[in-house]
């Protein structure tokens, strides 16, 4: 028998301490939880990416009565992002929860679909996502892609 252990990296910062585009990112994503559509979880989750061109592109979540039916934030933003824009890499995402009247205590990082379309996205352009989570308590949880938050994942090379 062999053990096998992945370490995952994680930095927390301050708001206060990103750079002036992780702010841009992080606010765009604040906002955008105020545009979801929740009406049955009340959970309004907002997610802004940064492409390649300096454009930023958000999205929120879109609830459906028939719940496989809607969409989360970041899906909403990476499906619209590559719709657009094909041919921009996408560099970092920031994800905000806003829930009861506030932000959410802990960090909201992206659901395992959401964890998937974004490894695509890393495969789809060989480059890495950073991810930003964002917190009331003005703490950012970064990874520095989503592979790394994926260690064993399936990707394409699963298929070969």
């Amino acid at each position: 028998m062999k053990q096998i252990n992945l370490i995952t990296k994680i930095t927390v910062y301050s708001y206060e301490e990103c750079t002036e585009i992780e702010k841009k990112l992080i606010d765009a994503a604040k906002q955008a939880t105020f545009n979801a559509y929740a009406p049955y979880s009340k959970f309004h989750v907002g997610a802004a990416l940064q492409l390649e061109n300096g454009k930023i592109i958000t999205g929120n979540n879109q609830e459906n009565a028939a719940y496989p039916s809607g969409l989360c934030a970041e899906r909403t933003a990476v499906f619209y992002a590559n719709a657009q824009y094909p041919d921009q890499k996408i560099k970092a995402i920031a994800v905000a929860a806003y829930y009861n009247g506030d932000f959410t205590n802990d960090l909201v990082s992206p659901c395992g679909s959401c964890r998937q379309v974004l490894l695509e996205v890393e495969s789809r352009y060989n480059s890495p996502v950073k991810i930003l989570m964002y917190n009331k308590n003005n703490e950012v949880y970064v990874a520095e892609s989503m592979s790394s938050l994926m260690p064993l994942s399936f990707d394409k090379k699963a298929l070969d």
